[in-house]
């Protein structure tokens, strides 16, 4: 997708001018004194953000522009286009949380390209502790699931179609009402790399 790569290499430039100023700071000296011996807990929670973020990065680069690749490695189709999200592709294998290991693959889809936009996990209540440090949650309602990515409400399995209506896909699973916790880490999100929805792939929309 044309549009997309150069948003990849924008990103990676950020990334990089970002370590040159934190190398830039570990090298600057204090007025009137020696520097300070630790850091605030806000410095070490943004440093441990910022380290968690790069193992995911480096984790899930593979997937970037490559849905077959994460197809072969266990990751299949759950939901179609979700506006301002994607297309939504889980793992089943992927067990508890792992920052380099994500559940689900958010991807984002236009003509034969497909970029991955955002990683996912789930869960059945809000975690005690937050996963990553400043983790923010959404929600995504109890429902039927289906082999070609359809996605059908429902309160409960019992009332699930036996088959997609309309598509006639297979049924795959059901979930009751889940928490979830997006982190847009290869598309660029205005509203926080934690927003459950994105303006900026909105442009996705039709699939």
């Amino acid at each position: 997708m044309s549009t997309i790569r150069p948003i990849i290499r924008l990103i990676a430039c950020v990334a990089a001018v970002a370590a040159v100023g934190v190398s830039a700071a570990g090298a600057m000296t204090y007025e009137g004194g020696t520097p300070p011996s630790r850091a605030t807990a806000s410095e070490s929670t943004n440093a441990t953000l910022v380290a968690d973020l790069a193992l995911a990065r480096a984790s899930t680069v593979k997937y970037v522009t490559n849905l077959q690749l994460a197809k072969a490695n266990g990751y299949g189709i759950i939901t179609k286009m979700i506006p301002n999200m994607g297309y939504h592709y889980m793992n089943p294998n992927v067990k508890g949380f792992d920052v380099r290991k994500p559940a689900i693959l958010v991807y984002e889809h236009h003509g034969s390209s497909w970029q991955l936009g955002a990683i996912e996990w789930v869960f059945t209540s809000k975690p005690a502790t937050p996963p990553i440090p400043g983790a923010k949650y959404g929600a995504f309602g109890a429902g039927c699931h289906y082999k070609d990515g359809t996605f059908v409400p429902s309160t409960t399995q019992d009332a699930c179609p036996k088959t997609a209506p309309q598509t006639g896909a297979a049924f795959n699973f059901w979930h009751p009402t889940l928490i979830t916790m997006h982190v847009w880490l290869w598309y660029p999100n205005p509203t926080g790399v934690f927003a459950s929805t994105n303006p900026l792939v909105s442009a996705f929309n039709r699939g």
